[in-house]
């Protein structure tokens, strides 16, 4: 059985390094590894970290910068394992989980699984262990209920960073999304089709914007738009 990690980057000068040494490190007994990254036309010094990778890791280039939609889409036509996950080029979501996301997977019924990061995240305005962006665990938890109520479902977290599916129920699905909208639009599009989502509880390092978080409220604002589009449009 093969893994395909797919790992869209954009200008992550101080992380991809890391993160390509967490992702090779871990072990997976019954998986080989297939590492694919999509550089979205990095302007830092992301390419050339890169170029010492690329013995290891396949790596694929965008001319100019598309999004991480259209990273993923790309990762995804180049993969060749029985399972995709997606790993972000930060430090928030820890390739250690792998296994744990992987298991459900021993169910030939599983299909997609999802890393669930808000089961047990409180909402801590104050205090030395308050919560990081708070603005940003309320939308997540708004954009989850918005889900659920449009299709029917239970989830605990439709924005998390850690996806994992059966590479043909991809090949199933037509993904438009250029840009943050990606996980709005297959969460949607797999609900759509009845397919079962399996949570698995993970922590992750939320990173603050002065770190380089990039994600902002006209992307939630284009979460909310494309939920309500697949779910009543014909795509």
């Amino acid at each position: 059985m093969k893994l395909s990690i797919i790992i869209p980057v954009f200008n992550e000068q101080n992380t991809i390094d890391r993160v390509l040494r967490n992702v090779v490190s871990v072990d997976l007994p019954d998986y080989k590894k297939e590492i694919i990254v999509v550089d979205d036309a990095s302007t830092d010094k992301t390419p050339s970290i890169l170029k010492k990778w690329t013995k290891r890791v396949k790596i694929l280039r965008h001319n100019n910068n598309m999004g991480k939609g259209a990273s993923v889409r790309d990762g995804i036509k180049n993969s060749s394992g029985d399972l995709v996950i997606i790993q972000d080029a930060d430090l928030e979501y820890d390739p250690k989980y792998y296994n744990e996301l992987i298991k459900p997977f021993e169910k030939k019924t599983t299909m997609v699984v999802f890393g669930t990061r808000l089961i047990n995240y409180p909402l801590k305005i104050w205090g030395k262990d308050k919560t990081i962006l708070p603005i940003h665990l309320i939308a997540n938890r708004f954009l989850t209920l918005l889900t659920n109520i449009l299709f029917a479902g239970n989830l605990t977290d439709m924005e998390t960073g850690y996806k994992i599916f059966r590479k043909d129920i991809l090949q199933r699905i037509n993904i438009q999304s250029k840009r943050f909208d990606f996980e709005a639009e297959i969460t949607a599009k797999i609900l759509k089709m009845g397919i079962k989502i399996v949570e698995v509880p993970i922590v992750t390092k939320p990173r603050t914007y002065k770190e380089g978080k990039k994600i902002s409220w006209k992307d939630g604002i284009s979460a909310i738009w494309t939920l309500i589009k697949y779910r009543y449009g014909k795509e």
